[in-house]
């Protein structure tokens, strides 16, 4: 098998070398050929790339938020929630699911409160987490069903999904959304922040790939407003505190007012001890009116209607804000495409937003697509100071301007590779599509240093840049193939994007193989036909050593 190979290696050889003898002889065709065919590449598919921060991974589980409509008691939510499951039930075949677990209202604890999802604000909201089984249909099918059917069957109800796997949790920094357009203002300016909210969020709703679009802040939830008549408390001998202590012991129990624990004494726990009207005797405004207001010094009390006026009124459900600031959150998920280019049409949005604003308002685009903006152009900024890096260091060892510069010439077929690769496997650039155009330059570049250094020691040996060129490339081939043959190969199982969270690496894996597969063509044809054109005239390199290291 040995014999078999360097044979059938041997005669690529040979017609490798009648190749490269007639680009040698067609310098300038080919350097036009490769110099159209690379920015061709880079002008034409680089813009339809899209960009997205790290791929989606499918995690086996769907997660989403289901929020009524503001002020629904947490048993009629409960009602909603019923239908919510049945749907996923018919969606999701029995086969694929495993579990489905809502959590509706806000949690008892506070710790709970703080550690779980922001969007759980009252009795009207609540979460569903659907496992699926180890072998089911790709989780964004499913998805994209049940945003069609909980937008056609339930349009009372507001549902947004959220990000299952840590990754993409960690990825949002504990935001609902990968994208969080929020208005900062003065308390001054509220009302106006809040339709400013709402206007964004009707125009980020018409973006194509935006969906999710919602108001993180709910504004509207029904309450009963109770105005306590101050002469009239005054006479009775009672005061704004009083009156609302009485009515919150017998709206939200004692242990909002006056909480009281008692300590088992075997156990050594505390329990709370709380009295409370019971819910079924205040259910009517008149019911309310009746609450029994304590008077100080008499054993009859007053009751709460004669010392306050009750009427409706709305409030807002949860207040944020940023640095002191109230803010209003638009919040967006994106579906069909990539973040990129939502992002891009968000900013155009929040471009035209801005040029009316009240004083003292602003807009910032946060989440997921802020620490993509700032790690792409930091890679983008790596890139090119690795580049200059590079050829600096190699400027000191070569001895020489020209000699880097022409090893670098095998990257731009680099870049023109990974581009071809991204756009026929329909991958967006990510940040790990980014690492392996890192890698996929390093290697270029090492195959590339064989190629020259070869030439140069040909040259010192009388030989002419014509024919130091053609040598270093048969040559050389054997080495520079097995390089990249190498890397190709290790890669492509992680381009496969197989097993779970594979998806993740894919990316890398296939910019790899794309920019190594164009850059070991450039560096065995390319490299040579720049180095015998720019070498032509050029004296010999004084012996140097380490230069074959």
């Amino acid at each position: 098998m040995h014999e078999r190979f360097n044979v059938a290696f041997e005669r690529a050889r040979r017609a490798y070398g009648g190749y490269l003898d007639w680009a040698l002889g067609r310098r300038r065709l080919v350097a036009a050929i490769l110099g159209v065919f690379v920015v061709a590449s880079l002008a034409a598919l680089f813009p339809r790339l899209g960009r997205d921060f790290f791929p989606s991974v499918d995690a086996g589980q769907i997660r989403f938020h289901v929020r009524a409509a503001p002020g629904t008691r947490i048993e009629s939510t409960e009602d909603a929630f019923v239908q919510v499951e049945g749907i996923v039930r018919e969606v999701v075949p029995a086969r694929e699911l495993e579990t489905v677990i809502d959590n509706i209202g806000l949690p008892v604890s506070g710790l709970n409160l703080t550690l779980g999802d922001p969007s759980m604000i009252s009795s009207a909201d609540g979460e569903v987490l659907v496992q699926l089984s180890q072998e089911h249909h790709p989780i964004r099918d499913y998805v994209k069903e049940l945003r069609n059917r909980f937008a056609n069957e339930m349009p009372e109800a507001e549902v947004f999904f959220l990000a299952p796997d840590i990754t993409t949790q960690v990825l949002n920094f504990g935001l609902s959304s990968p994208i969080d357009v929020q208005v900062v203002g003065p308390l001054a300016n509220n009302a106006k922040d809040h339709e400013i909210a709402e206007r964004l969020r009707a125009s980020i709703a018409g973006v194509r790939g935006a969906v999710d679009v919602h108001l993180a802040q709910v504004v509207d939830e029904p309450e009963l407003r109770v105005d306590v008549d101050r002469t009239e408390a005054n006479q009775s001998g009672v005061t704004q505190r009083d009156v609302a202590n009485d009515a919150l012991v017998a709206l939200s129990s004692s242990g909002q007012v006056a909480p009281n624990f008692w300590l088992d004494p075997k156990k050594g726990l505390q329990y709370l001890v709380a009295v409370q009207t019971p819910q079924y005797q205040v259910a009517s405004l008149a019911a309310l009116e009746d609450t029994p207001i304590h008077l100080p010094g008499s054993a009859t009390p007053q009751v709460l209607g004669n010392l306050a006026s009750v009427r409706r009124d709305s409030t807002a459900v949860n207040i944020t804000h940023y640095n002191v600031m109230s803010t209003f959150d638009v919040q967006a998920n994106v579906q069909g495409v990539d973040l990129g280019s939502v992002s891009d049409a968000v900013d155009r949005i929040v471009s035209d937003a801005k040029k009316s604003l009240p004083r003292g308002t602003s807009i910032v685009v946060r989440g997921q697509v802020e620490s993509m903006n700032a790690s792409f152009r930091g890679l983008s900024y790596g890139i090119i100071a690795a580049i200059v890096l590079v050829y600096l260091l190699m400027v000191v060892n070569f001895q020489s301007w020209l000699d880097p510069l022409i090893i670098l010439m095998a990257l731009p077929g680099t870049l023109a590779g990974i581009v071809w690769m991204l756009y026929a496997s329909g991958t967006p650039l990510s940040v790990p599509a980014l690492m392996g155009a890192i890698m996929s330059i390093g290697v270029a570049t090492s195959n590339s240093i064989l190629v020259v250094t070869f030439a140069n020691d040909r040259r010192k040996e009388g030989d002419d840049a014509r024919g130091a060129a053609w040598l270093a490339g048969v040559t050389r081939l054997r080495p520079v193939v097995m390089t990249a043959l190498a890397m190709v190969l290790g890669m492509l199982p992680m381009s496969l994007g197989l097993g779970e969270g594979g998806e993740q690496n894919a990316p890398l894996g296939r910019a790899v193989i794309g920019g190594l597969a164009v850059a070991t063509f450039t560096t065995l044809f390319f490299v040579p036909v720049v180095y015998a054109s720019w070498r032509q005239k050029a004296r010999a390199l004084p012996q140097l050593e380490g230069v074959h290291s």
